[in-house]
């Protein structure tokens, strides 16, 4: 069920685990979607897991939701809204801490699932606080380097593991931003893969079924 009693608006499924502190997976969805899209997953992925599907806090007009405005002017272009991306970076891990502290959630076995913008700020948490985050599935998306708090050359990324992956033809957010994350993330030191797919901005069932596998072994 969707419920609004902690800071941000959110679709739970309780973990099947009878005894001890469940993982978690949290998933952000992408601009002008809700907390139900991505949560169509959940039946599919291992009932151990503990999901939490999230609401981004700016609502969209007529429908929707977003994680930071994307502005569309006629002399810069399409541009994000940085401030407000990093505000949501730091609600979602107030939120987080809050999850995990109300349901019993175990804090070393943290998951992040985002698509789209909703894996922009995946990263953009992770990156910022790697001590925080286990494992990322980062579907559909691209490292804003703006968005990371501090120096990432000076942290310890010894915990964090991603699975990245892109559409081939990705209308939205093109390839090669997202072909750059692999020598982001090996400059940083970070366990990663990343896999293209021959679709839009979209997930493939034979991405699914890699990023479920890839998780299945890292939770």
């Amino acid at each position: 069920m969707t419920t609004a009693q902690l800071s941000l608006t959110h679709l739970i499924r309780p973990s099947s685990l009878k005894e001890g502190k469940a993982p978690v997976l949290f998933m952000f969805h992408g601009y002008g979607s809700n907390e139900e899209d991505l949560f169509s997953f959940a039946p599919e992925l291992p009932s151990e897991l503990c999901i939490i599907a999230v609401r981004a806090p700016y609502d969209l007009e007529p429908y929707g939701h977003a994680w930071y405005a994307i502005n569309f002017d006629a002399d810069q272009g399409k541009w994000s809204d940085d401030e407000q991306a990093v505000e949501s970076r730091e609600k979602i891990v107030s939120f987080i801490d809050e999850a995990c502290n109300t349901y019993g959630l175990d804090t070393d076995r943290i998951s992040l699932l985002g698509f789209s913008q909703g894996t922009i700020l995946s990263y953009a948490v992770a990156l910022s606080y790697p001590e925080k985050i286990k494992n990322v599935v980062a579907l559909s998306g691209y490292i804003n380097k703006k968005l990371i708090a501090g120096d990432p050359t000076k942290k310890d990324f010894g915990k964090l593991k991603i699975y990245a992956s892109h559409g081939q033809v990705d209308q939205v957010i093109p390839p090669d931003w997202a072909q750059k994350i692999p020598g982001i993330l090996s400059g940083l030191g970070v366990e990663h893969v990343y896999e293209e797919f021959p679709v839009g901005h979209g997930v493939a069932p034979q991405n699914f079924y890699s990023f479920k596998k890839w998780l299945q072994d890292k939770f």
